[in-house]
């Protein structure tokens, strides 16, 4: 089953990169970020992605499981609603 990631490197990449980031949407950010989302099918299909921002000597600086945290924030005992915008996943700088 397909989960949606965001995956964000350091560096600016433009949308003509999807196609060799397996149509990944590409959304380069005001900061020199570059983010990544899509569905990606496994992974090995994950392992293989973050290989080519390697490739490219970009540094990675986060990898979410977009589709967890979606589902993590709406099955808690909490009541029925979009999560509070003060919880954050947390991220780690990876070099």
């Amino acid at each position: 089953m397909e989960s949606l990631f965001e995956i964000r490197v350091e560096g600016q990449l433009d949308a003509e990169w999807a196609d060799w980031f397996e149509g990944m949407t590409l959304s380069p950010e005001p900061d020199g970020i570059t983010v990544l989302s899509g569905p990606i099918a496994d992974q090995a299909a994950l392992q293989g992605l973050l290989r080519r921002v390697g490739d490219l000597g970009m540094t990675l600086i986060s990898v979410n499981n977009v589709s967890a945290l979606e589902l993590s924030a709406f099955t808690r005992d909490a009541p029925r609603h979009p999560p509070d915008e003060s919880v954050r996943p947390r991220t780690r700088r990876v070099r």
